[in-house]
C-alpha cells in the first residue's frame, strides 16, 4: 500500500517549499511487483522494469482533492489479515521532498502519479485474494485478485 500523489501542475527543479502547491490530489495505491519476472531478470543481470510495469500493476483508488496530510494510518489487509501497517509520518522523505527530488531528474507534468513508498510487510498476493488498502480519511482500495 502506498500514498499516491497526482500532480495538477508540473515543472522542473521544483523547490520543496513550492511542491505541495503543484498537487491536484491524493489517493491510496498498490505498487505491485511480479517476483517471478524480477527473479529471472535479476539472475540474468538485466533490468527488471517489466516486473513493475505489467498490466494492472499499479491500481489506485479515488482521488481526494488537495495535498495529503503528513500523518494518518496506512495499512493493507489480505483476506482480512493485516499485512502492512504504519503511519504517513514514518515516511523517509516528505511528499514535498519527493516531488522536488524527482523534478531534478525529470520534468514532471500535470497528471503524473507519484507513488511515495510502502510500509514494511510486502509479500505475495495469491489468486482469489481479497486485498484492502487504506489510508486515514481516504476511500479504501479493494481488489479481488482473480488472476
Amino acid at each position: 500500500v502506498e500514498l499516491v500523489v497526482a500532480l495538477g501542475e508540473g515543472g522542473r527543479d521544483i523547490d520543496a517549499t513550492e511542491a505541495t502547491a503543484k498537487i491536484f490530489g491524493h489517493a491510496v495505491g498498490i505498487d505491485l511487483t511480479r517476483r517471478d519476472l524480477q527473479a529471472v531478470a535479476k539472475a540474468a543481470g538485466r533490468p527488471w522494469d517489466m516486473a513493475k510495469g505489467f498490466d494492472r500493476s499499479a491500481p489506485i483508488g479515488a482521488l481526494t482533492p488537495g495535498a495529503p496530510p503528513e500523518t494518518g494510518a496506512i495499512g493493507l489487509t489480505i483476506d482480512g489479515e493485516p499485512r502492512q501497517s504504519g503511519d504517513l509520518s514514518m515516511m523517509i522523505w516528505s511528499v514535498a521532498e519527493l516531488i522536488a527530488a524527482l523534478s531534478r531528474q525529470v520534468e514532471l507534468a500535470p497528471g503524473d502519479l507519484i507513488f511515495t513508498g510502502t510500509p514494511a510487510g510486502v509479500g505475495p498476493i495469491l489468486p482469489g485474494a481479497q486485498v484492502r488498502a487504506t489510508i486515514t480519511d481516504l476511500e479504501p482500495l479493494e481488489i479481488l485478485f482473480d488472476a
